[in-house]
């Protein structure tokens, strides 16, 4: 049953994510920043569960259009710091928001009852750790 939804609120998020011209692991990427400020691209890409590799072209971008920094680490030159633009701060704000609009949407088919429901229970199955999930 969750496949299902997953593919559709993807597919809903879609246009919004073209219309800030920004991909999905962008906007991955930019959430994570907002949560942790500074972070280095290995322990971005532990966070978000991306391999390190797989990221850098989306990190590159994201550098690119002025919405991330990337800083050598003063403590190792060989680490760079990660960290959110006031752009990067903003465009994510935006996604974000017509997300959440989105989201909205698709919501208003339940009461209003089960609607709160829902949401504790997903938030409760999202904080199970991995260990958890496989049993």
């Amino acid at each position: 049953m969750t496949v299902p939804l997953a593919r559709a609120l993807v597919a809903a998020e879609e246009p919004i994510l073209r219309a800030h011209e920004i991909s999905m692991w962008g906007y991955i990427v930019l959430s994570a920043l907002a949560e942790q400020p500074v972070r280095t691209q290995a322990a971005l890409a532990q966070a978000i569960g991306a391999d390190k590799s797989r990221i850098i072209s989306d990190l590159d971008e994201l550098q690119q259009r002025g919405l991330i920094q990337r800083q050598p680490d003063a403590a190792d030159r060989r680490v760079h710091l990660l960290s959110l633009t006031t752009d990067g701060s903003r465009v994510r704000q935006s996604v974000q928001a017509a997300i959440r609009r989105r989201e909205e949407q698709v919501l208003a088919v339940l009461p209003p009852g089960d609607r709160e429901a829902f949401l504790r229970s997903l938030q409760a199955l999202s904080e199970l750790s991995p260990q958890t999930m496989r049993g």
